[in-house]
């Protein structure tokens, strides 16, 4: 192995991976939902930000749309 590598030589690429890096956000949950979720995590061994991540996931790979039904005001 060298001491030294001259790197100087090397041609920027874009990060391959850079696409599928995670985003930091901030949500609010109701409490149940958090607790629902914290718990399935704790049965699979997971984090439970993971667990989400992994469901809303798998919503989308199924193209589920949220059907969202308001009670009429009379």
């Amino acid at each position: 192995m060298k001491a030294e590598y001259d790197f100087s030589k090397l041609k920027a690429r874009k990060n391959p991976y850079a696409s599928k890096l995670k985003k930091p956000v901030t949500m609010r949950l109701s409490e149940d939902v958090l607790v629902y979720f914290k718990s399935m995590a704790d049965e699979a061994g997971v984090p439970y930000q993971s667990l989400i991540n992994l469901y809303l996931r798998d919503c989308l790979a199924n193209k589920r749309k949220v059907q969202i039904h308001w009670p009429k005001l009379a």
